[in-house]
């Protein structure tokens, strides 16, 4: 098992930046792919952001590229997602997601193994 807590979000104004966290525990955390997802209000879950294990790997959604920025700590068992240039349609729950696949694949993936309970991120115009 792998758990996971999100911390970070809060109300932002458009422009600004916000740093999610997310501390795993459990099970070896190197040997997890990471990722982020978020859910805006009546809007179903979106992939974010991915990371591989050694950090080496990252993917974005296009709506983020150049903006966010995935990292992990895998000393700390860590992942973050520095946001930049944020955005009124950046406002969603987002979560942190583990899963032993490739970062390639869990940027198509609808499923993963194991999900954080999400962090609201709030930005208004």
């Amino acid at each position: 098992q792998v758990q996971l807590v999100e911390s970070g979000g809060g109300l932002v104004q458009a422009g600004g930046s916000l740093r999610l966290s997310c501390a795993a525990s459990g099970r070896t955390f190197s040997s997890y792919t990471m990722g982020w997802f978020r859910q805006a209000p009546g809007r179903g879950r979106e992939f974010v952001a991915a990371i591989g294990w050694s950090g080496g790997t990252t993917y974005y959604a296009d709506s983020v590229k150049g903006r966010f920025t995935i990292s992990r700590d895998n000393a700390k068992m860590t992942v973050y997602l520095q946001m930049n240039s944020l955005k009124p349609e950046d406002t969603a729950v987002y979560y942190c997601a583990a899963d032993p696949r490739s970062a390639l694949i869990i940027s198509r993936a609808r499923s993963m193994d194991y999900w954080g309970k999400g962090t609201l991120v709030t930005v208004s115009s």
